[in-house]
């Protein structure tokens, strides 16, 4: 048990976004003096504040460190009370309090401190909802995503499937991968496939059918066989994975769910990007559980695993060029460059993926047909980069976060991206490169010289030109080295860069997905408003997550159409939709959970079936029994 506990609560107050009213008990057998108390938290105070009881020592970004007043002794059993007014915004959930705290004593040791919910003064926060209702089942099928067609007859439930005699090579691995993948999935479980003939089983008839859409697959069910047709191995995946699905369902739940005897099942994805956002630098995931979740997309037939590696508060990506990039831009804490953000206490957090650790991801995604697609967010966004190269600023401009871009008149910016492409082009087999592009603060590098020079010579008029300068350089990298561009709906700005071979993402709001496509840009749909999820599931103070794009239930996320944002004469610029997982919620696995699950499957449902198939109340019963992290 720790030594020192934290209570925070927020109260409302008119004409400002509320007091904070913290608590600080001290449960040791020492008197406390001498010392300071660091927290982080996303509910920012401002410069301009009012501390009563306190003083604020620092902000750095959601770090916040607090002074008692001089003399201060708080006995054992005793507390330290301050509160503060001047906050940034109002916080909306019970999350937006303290992810961390730590006190530093007189003699320089750091030592953590415990810590609650946000309490909620004077008002009702009302009561969540529960994420899912009961659920209904009209067809009693466990398929999710629900196939394009299907027309079955339940029967008599098979001990296991296997392969037909004769069955290929490539079909047996294939069968084999599907099998591992559920075995990791649902280890207590028993196992849908097996590669033997069993006695009460079913036969598996594996057909290549050259008329089938390479991502297609049909299956034909009979009493004693099953046919999987597929024009190749992405078909037959899919195939494999319904069948599991099938037997799954009608094993966990018996009295909603069977198998069929006859009838066909002809499905094939609605879109070509069925994504999945993550990002690792706010909280570092092991490679264990970033190859679980690889493993849950697959079950949900999403086929994109984007994978955010770098951040203000971390550069998770070894590049051998630079190993100061992990070695100083891969660790937080008191005494490191990079100071606590969400989730960071008393002791250094550290954490990187290998290059070894990145070929392993790559090829587990690959051989489940999910493409890795890389994501360096530049040129903002990039504090853990600017102080772990100092040679990538200029030196009149200190980084901080609100000074977090790379410069684009600086030479070394484009040396030094090179040799970063370079490496990761020998990592990431993919077409897609992401750079981010996003949140480049309005006025950024109008006070730098160089820049000031550059803008001259280029004749280029504010912080968009120069960013549009700097990202069409990048873009030629890029096409240099045989890859295409991805990014945020931002890279749009102050004209953009070429649209061939150029994938945006529209996450500010539905609108910008319809302005990027009548620009010509092609598009992946993943707005903050539906598909974020870390938002929370509920306007309740009581729900996790966060509140900037409002709340999105699963049922919401669920009937979202993310094509009926555009016109028809657009519609062919949309290449798919996209889950996004942002990590400062996330600083629990139970919180990682609560907001991923059911909305992830929910979006993985929408990228595959028609919006015509879609049935809500159905995805409730299903989605009950389907994989969480």
């Amino acid at each position: 048990m720790a030594d020192y506990r934290l209570e925070a609560s927020w109260s409302p107050v008119e004409d400002n976004f509320g007091r904070l009213t913290f608590t600080l008990f001290n449960l040791s057998a020492e008197p406390l003096s001498g010392f300071s108390l660091a927290y982080t938290s996303l509910t920012r105070v401002a410069d301009k504040h009012v501390c009563d009881g306190g003083k604020m020592k620092r902000r750095i970004a959601n770090l916040h460190e607090f002074l008692p007043p001089e003399g201060l002794s708080v006995r054992p059993g005793g507390h330290w009370r301050f509160t503060v007014e001047g906050l940034t915004r109002a916080p909306q959930h019970v999350t937006s309090g303290i992810k961390s705290a730590y006190l530093t004593l007189a003699d320089g040791r750091h030592v953590p401190v415990a810590f609650g919910d946000l309490m909620l003064e004077g008002r009702d926060g009302g009561v969540a909802p529960p994420l899912l209702p009961p659920g209904r089942v009209e067809e009693p099928y466990a398929l999710l995503p629900w196939p394009l067609s299907l027309g079955l007859k339940a029967g008599e439930l098979p001990l296991v499937l296997y392969p037909a005699e004769r069955t290929g090579l490539d079909a047996l691995k294939a069968l084999s991968s599907v099998l591992a993948l559920y075995q990791r999935l649902y280890p207590a479980d028993n196992v849908p496939f097996s590669l033997a003939v069993v006695k009460g089983g079913r036969s598996i008839r594996f057909v290549t059918e050259s008329s089938i859409a390479a991502f297609a697959y049909e299956l034909r069910f009979s009493a004693h066989e099953i046919m999987l047709s597929s024009a190749g191995p992405a078909g037959r995946r899919y195939g494999l994975i319904s069948l599991a699905q099938l037997l799954h369902g009608a094993r966990t739940n018996r009295e909603s769910f069977h198998f069929p005897n006859f009838g066909t099942i002809a499905d094939q994805p609605r879109y070509g990007w069925r994504g999945c956002h993550l990002d690792v630098a706010r909280q570092f995931y092991p490679v264990a559980d970033v190859m679980r979740l690889i493993d849950i997309l697959a079950w949900n037939k999403l086929n994109i695993f984007h994978w955010h590696l770098t951040d203000d508060e971390a550069w998770r990506l070894e590049i051998k060029a630079y190993p100061e990039l992990t070695e100083i831009g891969a660790r937080r804490g008191p005494d490191e460059v990079l100071v606590p953000q969400l989730g960071d206490g008393a002791e250094t957090r550290a954490g990187h993926y290998t290059q070894d650790d990145v070929r392993l991801i790559v090829a587990h995604a690959a051989s489940l047909g999910v493409e890795v697609v890389p994501e360096i967010d530049i040129p903002g966004h990039s504090m853990s980069t600017l102080l772990a190269l100092p040679g990538l600023v200029e030196g009149q401009e200190a980084p901080d976060y609100a000074n977090n871009a790379l410069n684009p008149a600086i030479e070394f910016t484009y040396e030094f991206l090179g040799k970063v492409f370079d490496e990761m082009v020998a990592l990431f087999p993919c077409d897609y490169l992401h750079i981010g592009g996003d949140e480049v603060e309005h006025g950024s590098w109008l006070s730098s010289p160089l820049c000031k020079v550059l803008m001259e010579r280029e004749k280029l008029a504010g912080t968009a030109e120069l960013q549009s300068y700097f990202l069409k350089r990048i873009k030629t990298m890029l096409s240099e080295r045989g890859k295409k561009l991805a990014g945020w709906n931002e890279v749009s700005l102050g004209g953009g860069v070429d649209r061939d071979g150029t994938l945006l993402m529209a996450w500010e709001k539905p609108a910008v997905g319809t302005e990027l496509a009548q620009e010509g840009y092609d598009v992946v749909m993943t707005p903050g408003q539906a598909y974020y999820l870390d938002m929370a599931q509920a306007e309740a103070w009581s729900e996790p997550g966060a509140s900037w794009a409002g709340f999105a239930s699963a049922e919401q996320t669920y009937a979202y159409e993310a094509e009926a944002e555009l016109p028809d004469a657009l519609k062919a610029k949309m290449r798919g939709i996209q889950a996004c997982i942002w990590g400062e919620n996330f600083v629990s696995r139970a919180y990682f959970n609560r907001l991923v699950f059911p909305r992830l499957p929910a979006i993985a449902e929408a990228a595959w079936t028609p919006s015509s198939r879609k049935d809500w109340d159905r995805f409730a019963a299903i989605v009950r029994m389907w994989p969480q992290l």
